[in-house]
């Protein structure tokens, strides 16, 4: 195997994949799968979960050996699997969820086990501190290498990630859904970031399910369907509506809405929330919800709207003001109160808060309703599956049982289990923060269906989304900025009306 080749002196493809196969049993992951990316591109990979993208990625890295097929980097063969640093010379995956180890330094993190030592073979701090800041520095990542990591937030994790990977020489760099956690304004940041990087000769093999960025971040596109390569174009030579009729098989996307009908002025108050105020993060919210009324609450990162719902869903005790749930008022910051008030969540973070992935699927969708599966704290686990296999009809969770640990699913699945558990209580008021962020178009589609299913049979629902698809349900939107109410918006509301309040930015009358 001989040295990498620089990207700046690659004429044809930096990575090439071709007739891949990969079986895990009976299931076909890929299937004579294929995919061409060329220096200094941003090329997009799209699908809906389990199309074949992460699959594609872990054979891309070497994580996983095809069972046919090969790979190729600047024109050369892959390396074996077991030469994990000729791997790192060639290709880095930046994850949606981080691999940095919060308890290090940025500078351990960047140079974990290629520590610079004295002559006593003790770690060179001082020798370290300088690399990791003349690294960072070459990249244009503004982060003190001597904090720890933990300190991060989520967009300053993935540029020391990004870092990190080009430190090992590596110059083709796969970002798996960069931005699912980050708002408009950190979104904008890595954009220009990734410009950046383009022109100092980084290529990037771009995957999310967000296909308005595609269009403004990417050059070419791959779609990926049924573990088949479907199509590649440019991306300006696409329309929209035929990306998503590849994705989907359909020749359809996300379609038009129907009106909802109107809720009763007289249908009951199932969420009457009054003077929430919670430091700087949110002052003096009231927000009255009926039964089977929909509500948004939009903004970007730091308008306090996650804050907010966390709080009507009892996971944070606001310093002043009150929540009562159909009359009911659970205790502030109490989750098991706000389960008994009526309450059902789906969290931001279905990886941290929303799941526990080496459980099965029947232990996540009912270990909200232990009273459900038998009596004196005994569960009946022919009770639990019965509930469990209800769900997974209710949710179309695509499994081959309940037993199934969840970690097993693709992304859109487990995101139909996160609402599973949520609705296993049948609540009064649902509340969904980012209920869609990671998840593929069709699984979208099939989510907001079912919240407008829910809503119609006078549940209360609350969206807190800065996702324009999912506030297009809502009744009504309430928008915040800088932790205050500053807009409300009626159904039927145009694009720019959102985002322009989502900015803070007044339109011309």
């Amino acid at each position: 195997m001989g040295a990498s080749t620089s990207p700046s002196s690659v004429t044809g493809p930096i990575a090439e994949a071709e007739r891949i196969t990969k079986r895990y049993g009976e299931t076909v992951a890929l299937d004579g799968a294929h995919i061409t990316i060329m220096p200094g591109e941003t090329h997009a990979l799209v699908g809906r979960n389990g199309a074949g993208k992460s699959t594609l990625v872990s054979i891309l890295t070497g994580l996983q050996e095809p069972d046919e097929g090969e790979i190729r980097f600047a024109g050369r063969p892959a390396p074996r699997l077991s030469e994990r640093n000729a791997w790192r010379e060639r290709v880095a995956c930046v994850y949606q969820k981080s691999t940095i180890i919060p308890e290090l330094t940025v500078a351990e993190n960047l140079y974990l086990n290629r520590h610079d030592h004295n002559g006593l073979r003790l770690v060179s701090w001082k020798s370290m501190w300088k690399k990791a800041a003349d690294l960072l520095e070459a990249w244009s990542v503004d982060v003190d290498v001597r904090l720890p990591a933990k300190e991060l937030g989520v967009e300053q994790r993935q540029f020391v990630e990004i870092a990190r990977a080009l430190s090992f020489g590596a110059r083709f760099i796969i970002l798996d859904e960069p931005t699912a956690q980050l708002d408009g304004a950190a979104i904008a940041r890595l954009f220009d970031r990734m410009r950046a990087m383009r022109e100092q000769g980084v290529t990037f093999l771009f995957i999310s399910h967000h296909l308005q960025e595609i269009y403004e971040i990417c050059d070419t596109v791959t779609v990926f369907r049924d573990a088949r390569h479907i199509l590649t174009a440019p991306v300006m030579e696409l329309p929209r509506g035929d990306l998503v009729a590849a994705m989907t098989g359909e020749a359809a996307g996300l379609q038009e809405r129907k009106a909802r009908p109107s809720v009763p002025p007289d249908a009951d108050v199932i969420l009457d929330a009054r003077g929430l105020t919670d430091g700087d993060l949110y002052t003096g919210v009231d927000l009255r919800v009926r039964a089977g009324e929909i509500v948004g609450l939009a903004g970007l990162g730091g308008s306090g709207k996650t804050e907010l719902a966390e709080t009507i869903a009892g996971l944070r005790a606001p310093r002043e003001g009150t929540v009562e749930v159909a009359g009911r008022r659970p205790r502030a910051g109490s989750v098991p109160d706000s389960l008994a008030a009526g309450v059902g969540l789906v969290p931001r973070d279905r990886h941290h808060q929303g799941l526990i992935p080496l459980m099965s699927i029947a232990d996540n969708t009912t270990m909200t309703v232990p009273e459900r599966l038998g009596t004196a704290g005994l569960v009946s686990g022919r009770r639990r599956d019965d509930l469990a296999r209800e769900m997974i009809t209710n949710l179309a969770i695509k499994t081959p049982g309940p037993e199934l640990p969840v970690n097993g699913l693709s992304g859109g699945n487990q995101q139909k289990v996160v609402m599973a558990r949520a609705l296993a209580s049948d609540p009064r008021l649902l509340v969904l923060i980012t209920p869609t962020a990671g998840v593929d178009v069709r699984s979208k589609e099939f989510l907001l269906a079912k919240v407008e299913e829910i809503a119609g049979k006078g549940t209360g629902v609350v969206i807190a989304s800065d996702e324009l698809d999912d506030l297009r349900l809502c009744d009504r939107v309430l928008v915040m900025f800088h932790g205050r109410v500053t807009t409300e918006l009626a159904a039927g509301w145009h694009d720019h009306e959102m985002v322009a309040a989502m900015e803070g930015v007044e339109l011309d009358a």
